[in-house]
């Protein structure tokens, strides 16, 4: 199911320090999401990621590790992303085929990294053992833009909010692409905002990004710098202690998306089951 392609064009920034040659750098890139093709009728939000990538046809790989490689959800990417105009691939590691050299080449060929839904815990366990985890902090330096939902979102980040264990909690040891914590599915699993608001006045999990579903955001060297919404209702909050004892929550307003870019395919409207969004494709799997 891998495939094999030549390397791509990343976002590319210019760097002149006095009167020394300017340096072209990547730009490093990571988005956050609470909808896309496993939640959405309309992949909205998969046509944004889609645009944020430099190439005309870009290499999206998708990676359910997060749901052990759930066939459904594979199968669901395969028919949403084969409609859109990209190259759309996934990276299997439970059953996996490429050697270390293979799978690096692989992974850096890539335009766009999504990661889908499932177990956190699980997913970053698996990633350190085959050196998935190494491998994408490189594309990330590389300008790949590396994004996911649920578990997917979670993963980036130094700490994130979780019921990879059954109860709600928190899970302080993420990849640390991106500073602070991140906390999925803030509006619409009971219990998860208290909870996540408990461990950021704590100190147990360090002020962060608590994503309402439906809602995108776009970081560039670790810095936001857009946020997109399918719903007005939806909204994307900063949360940091407020030095007594509790947090303050701010709402950081975000552009409406209106409509898809490219038709989405018909029928693609899938039931949610469970905690995440492997659970959409019929895997029950927690975030």
């Amino acid at each position: 199911m891998v495939r094999q392609h030549s390397g791509h064009l990343p976002l590319l920034r210019a760097v002149c320090c006095g009167g020394n040659p300017v340096a072209v750098v990547p730009v490093r890139r990571l988005a956050l999401l609470g909808g896309g093709f496993s939640t959405d009728d309309d992949e909205l939000l998969d046509d944004w990621v889609l645009g944020h990538s430099s190439a005309s046809r870009p290499k999206v790989c998708f990676v359910p590790t997060a749901s052990g490689d759930a066939p459904a959800y594979v199968e669901r990417f395969l028919t949403v992303f084969q409609s859109r105009n990209c190259e759309p691939s996934v990276l299997p590691l439970f059953r996996r085929e490429l050697d270390d050299d293979a799978l690096r080449r692989f992974l850096l060929s890539q335009d766009v990294v999504y990661v889908g839904g499932g177990n956190t815990a699980n997913l970053l366990a698996v990633w350190r053992t085959h050196g998935v985890d190494r491998l994408l902090r490189e594309a990330y330096d590389r300008g790949t833009l590396l994004c996911g939902i649920s578990a997917g979102a979670n993963c980036w980040a130094e700490g994130s909010h979780t019921d990879s264990f059954g109860p709600l909690t928190f899970l302080s040891d993420g990849l640390s692409l991106l500073s602070g914590s991140v906390c999925p599915h803030y509006d619409s699993e009971p219990g998860r905002r208290p909870s996540y608001q408990a461990a950021v006045a704590t100190g147990a999990l360090p002020a962060g990004w608590a994503l309402e579903d439906g809602v995108g955001a776009l970081f560039m060297a670790g810095v936001l710098t857009e946020t997109v919404t399918r719903t007005p209702q939806a909204h994307l909050y900063q949360v940091a202690p407020d030095g007594d004892s509790g947090v303050k929550e701010r709402a950081v307003p975000g552009r409406l998306l209106t409509e898809a870019r490219v038709p989405a395919p018909a029928g693609s409207a899938l039931r949610r089951r469970g905690d995440a969004s492997a659970g959409a494709a019929g895997v029950a799997a927690p975030a």
